[in-house]
């Protein structure tokens, strides 16, 4: 273990440019949603360029699986700022984000000149996203929720989250399955973990947790009191960024009742850029840029990505230098099984209110959201295929209604 640990903090620094490199060349290639992620990070970071061994990469896995947000993105996060500082960690954010930002950016403000009310190919992306979403919910539940306790768990979270439907239902039921988890859950006996250094000192941290919650509170009351729609923009972002436990999908229905509802984005518009995130690569979360272009252009696009993953920075800032201590007590895996079987149950309402509720209304609807399921599941196509596959389909099955 001393071994270990003294290999991992004499490991000679790299630079910002280096991160940055190698960032941008994952967030150009990586397609197929966080979990295909964190398998492109583990073949460059670990087996390719050898920046930090499989147990440490392990740990920071396991650690960004833990925090609210993206996790795919967080990892990559800590490991620049393990190579090069929290400029790495900046530059690691910008290459793995920039190149799908940039794109959904640009799908947006195409879709803004442009009248799409009957658009076949337009539906076709909302439908892939009926394909999708079913993917993740059966992946999750099989991996999060695979015993009768925590499938009741989703289950009773699934029908809250219908009956409840907005940011803050979502907010009681995750904190009440972490409760639970915590106080019923079996407690799991945690080896012992080799320790890492990340070069962030404790106050560091503390600084950056008092400013992560200062926003998350303070955001809110300051929208009241001015009235700004970028502050709202900013608040909405930066609170779905900071709430969402799972990452990936699961910012689906969180986002959606922060956007659709005050009427800035139609749910036509919301389930387009949805299934058009499917088909670039790099993390999810940029879906905010498409919504923010949607509301207000690159201006917009540029403060609700920024917003979204704000808390990101700021929850791995904060949870480095005490990773160590939090991860070898049972209590808080017990907390986490909770919390991700609630996940699964948000996700699965999510799969009837919004994306099939507006997504499906006939059998060739119904036969194309098959065919795209088939095509992930059976056929094992990249998504960015499937979701081209399901465009023209669209467009064909406008024709016969």
């Amino acid at each position: 273990m001393q071994e270990n640990d003294s290999a991992i903090k004499e490991a000679p620094k790299g630079t910002v440019p280096e991160v940055l490199g190698a960032s941008l060349m994952l967030g150009l290639t990586s397609f197929g949603g966080p979990i295909a992620h964190l398998g492109y990070f583990r073949e460059e970071y670990v087996n390719r360029r050898k920046w930090l061994d499989e147990k440490s990469y392990a740990d920071l896995v396991a650690l960004c699986q833990f925090l609210p947000g993206p996790a795919s993105s967080q990892v990559g996060i800590s490991i620049g700022i393990m190579r090069a500082g929290l400029l790495g960690g900046i530059a690691s954010w910008i290459g793995f984000t920039l190149p799908s930002a940039i794109a959904l950016m640009l799908f947006a403000l195409v879709l803004r000149g442009y009248d799409l009310g009957n658009a076949g190919w337009l539906h076709g992306l909302m439908i892939v996203a009926v394909a999708v979403v079913t993917q993740a919910v059966w992946g999750m539940a099989r991996s999060l929720a695979p015993d009768r306790i925590r499938g009741t768990v989703a289950i009773v979270t699934a029908i809250i989250t219908l009956l409840w439907p907005s940011a803050y239902g979502q907010l009681f039921i995750i904190v009440l399955a972490g409760l639970f988890g915590g106080l019923f859950l079996p407690k799991d006996n945690v080896p012992e973990r080799p320790k890492i250094a990340f070069g962030i000192s404790k106050r560091t941290a503390i600084v950056s947790w008092c400013l992560f919650l200062g926003l998350l509170i303070g955001l809110p009351l300051l929208r009241q009191v001015s009235q700004s729609d970028w502050l709202a923009i900013f608040d909405s972002f930066y609170r779905v960024g900071s709430l969402v436990f799972g990452g990936g999908h699961v910012v689906l229905p969180m986002i959606q009742a922060e956007v659709v509802p005050p009427g800035w984005v139609t749910d036509s518009q919301f389930l387009a850029g949805y299934g058009a995130v499917q088909a670039v690569p790099g993390p999810l979360f940029t879906f905010s840029a498409y919504l923010g272009a949607v509301m207000n252009g690159w201006s917009g696009a540029l403060v609700a990505l920024l917003a979204m993953f704000l808390p990101s920075f700021l929850l791995v800032i904060g949870s480095l230098p005490f990773w160590d201590v939090i991860r070898n007590r049972p209590n808080f895996q017990s907390i986490l099984k909770g919390i991700n079987a609630a996940v699964v149950g948000i996700l699965l309402a999510a799969l009837y209110n919004p994306v099939w509720t507006s997504a499906i209304h006939n059998p060739y609807d119904f036969s194309l959201a098959i065919a795209a399921f088939g095509l992930l599941m059976l056929w094992k196509l990249p998504p960015w295929v499937v979701v081209l596959f399901s465009a023209v389909a669209g467009e064909i099955v406008s024709m016969f209604n």
